[in-house]
């Protein structure tokens, strides 16, 4: 299992951060290891990501929501992988909003293939993890300052 928790600070408001993140649309333009957005609804979306090299399809469900503070995706990806994505959005008091991310992966095969994902990947998802959430800082305050 890897499992990646990270925040940072966005100057704006929890509306705006949560209308970026939960815009399938717009991966593309904050999440550094998507590659292609295969289709979409309110609640599924399939996507094609790229890590060491490789990529592959996830197959995301929106298992909770609750506008525009908290939301949770569960992925199935190949070979009977597992993810959970956690996005909490919460006023960090200065007029923004702290932008907590959490990413759970379980790879199939128990502890052989935690350990296997381990040696393949290391600390990869968590550097990622942050370049994403610089981006997503950037995308969201731009945004803001070409609409005023």
């Amino acid at each position: 299992m890897s499992d990646v928790a990270t925040s940072i600070d966005i100057d704006a408001s929890p509306e705006d951060v949560w209308r970026t993140v939960m815009d399938p649309t717009r991966l593309e333009k904050w999440v550094t290891i998507h590659r292609k957005l295969v289709s979409y609804s309110d609640d599924e979306m399939e996507q094609v990501l790229h890590l060491r090299g490789a990529s592959f399809k996830v197959k995301w469900h929106l298992d909770s929501s609750r506008a525009p503070h908290h939301a949770t995706w569960k992925g199935r990806g190949p070979a009977r992988s597992h993810a959970e994505t956690e996005y909490r959005l919460t006023d960090n008091g200065n007029g923004g909003t702290r932008f907590d991310y959490r990413n759970e992966f379980k790879a199939p095969l128990g502890p052989l293939g935690a350990f296997a994902s381990h040696a393949l990947v290391g600390g990869l998802p968590a550097k990622e993890a942050d370049a994403s959430l610089r981006k997503l800082k950037a995308l969201v305050e731009g945004s803001l300052r070409s609409r005023a």
